[in-house]
């Protein structure tokens, strides 16, 4: 458990030394920087907009377009254009309401967030069936192998973390959908189940899988992916956001947030980014954006919730937000999204990926309500009409 004292501390510390690097290079701002409310609905409609000209790069219910829509709900949620709403319907109507073709990979269970978040809007029965015919097959039968990360049987299950954004969140978007509490109580078996084998309670921080418990990186410390840590955090936001208010798991689930978020908000570089080694950003000194885009949305979500320190947190996150900005190209282009993986890597700068985008949008949705919270109330001006002629 992180103190409020610590997180302070680590949070200070952590700007401290970003100011003291005489290595910082600023980067030049492609797009506006400004954070008031409209500035950063722009910012991300145009993120958006450019994301949605392009053509499929993957399956349309693969996880990475999950993340993508989860964005994209997030955007319509804020926006004044319905557009946003209509090409989430469309897709769904296309895929026919169905998850992917995996059963009890989380990773083909993530689109269904989506189709679950319309549900609860237009409660078309079409779009929770197929969702709650699946997962009453994988209770019926759920697996109990190992959560080691050594075969293709290993994905029936949790085993990396990754898949805490995939799956749980789904799960209780279900369980809001029927009540069904069988939802609720099989997410919280599996997620303390990995919560054991991969978080290390002395970092705060998950491994991917079990695969690097004994890997270090250059510097000898262990290896803590940005996008791993990314998906989970966010995945925690996404959970806790849609639990039942007497939902007895709460605390358990709110001290996991808050001692991760402490620990994410000390590892900002000076940027405001995060590198894809959270412990050796030396080795990976290129910007990254997909994990900071989740980091910037869970920060920014528990804020807005009340559940992380202004104070402490606000210019961790406004600093984030400047950072993924400055990665918009003037089209709308998000660049330096580590591609595909499970590990910090080097890569092409000018990379993008629909699940960063993703990502990108969920963060503009917190940011733009923690803007609308610090904004001044408008004045109200009274004309009294004269009593004289």
């Amino acid at each position: 458990m992180v103190s409020q004292k610590a997180v302070i501390f680590l949070i200070s510390l952590a700007a401290a030394c970003a100011q003291a690097d005489p290595g910082f290079q600023p980067v030049t701002p492609r797009v506006s920087q400004k954070q008031s409310p409209a500035a950063i609905l722009a910012t991300m409609k145009k993120v958006a907009d450019w994301q949605i000209a392009q053509p499929l790069v993957h399956p349309a219910d693969d996880w990475t377009y999950g993340a993508c829509y989860a964005g994209l709900t997030a955007l319509s949620a804020i926006a004044d254009d319905p557009k946003y709403h209509n090409a989430l319907l469309e897709m769904g109507s296309r895929q026919q309401w169905k998850p992917g073709l995996r059963t009890y990979h989380a990773d083909d269970h993530c689109v269904a967030q989506t189709y679950l978040d319309l549900y609860l809007q237009h409660r078309d029965p079409a779009m929770l069936e197929p969702i709650r015919q699946e997962f009453d097959l994988i209770l019926a039968h759920s697996k109990t192998n190992s959560l080691r990360f050594v075969t293709d049987a290993s994905a029936e299950r949790w085993t990396w973390c990754d898949a805490l954004f995939m799956g749980p969140p789904t799960w209780v978007r279900l369980y809001n959908a029927t009540g069904d509490n069988r939802y609720l109580q099989y997410m919280d078996q599996e997620w303390r189940a990995t919560w054991e084998s991969l978080y290390d309670r002395t970092e705060h921080l998950f491994f991917r899988d079990s695969r690097y418990f004994t890997q270090r990186e250059a510097n000898g410390k262990k290896i803590f992916w940005s996008r791993g840590n990314g998906w989970v955090l966010a995945g925690l936001a996404r959970m806790l956001q849609n639990f039942p208010p007497d939902f007895s798991g709460r605390g358990f689930y709110e001290q996991q947030f808050k001692d991760m978020a402490a620990r994410i908000a000390s590892l900002q570089q000076n940027d405001g980014l995060w590198r894809s080694s959270l412990l050796d950003p030396e080795s990976y000194p290129s910007r990254e954006t997909s994990g900071c885009g989740f980091h910037t949305f869970a920060l920014a979500w528990g804020v807005n919730r009340g559940l992380l320190d202004a104070a402490s947190y606000e210019p961790v996150i406004r600093k984030a937000w400047k950072g993924l900005v400055n990665c918009v190209t003037p089209d709308g282009k998000l660049e330096h999204v580590q591609p595909i993986g499970a590990d910090p890597k080097t890569f092409d700068p000018a990379h993008s990926d629909v699940f960063g985008v993703g990502a990108f949008l969920l963060a503009g949705s917190e940011v733009y309500r923690l803007a609308l919270a610090g904004a001044p109330a408008p004045r109200i001006l009274r004309i009294h009409a004269s009593t004289h002629g």
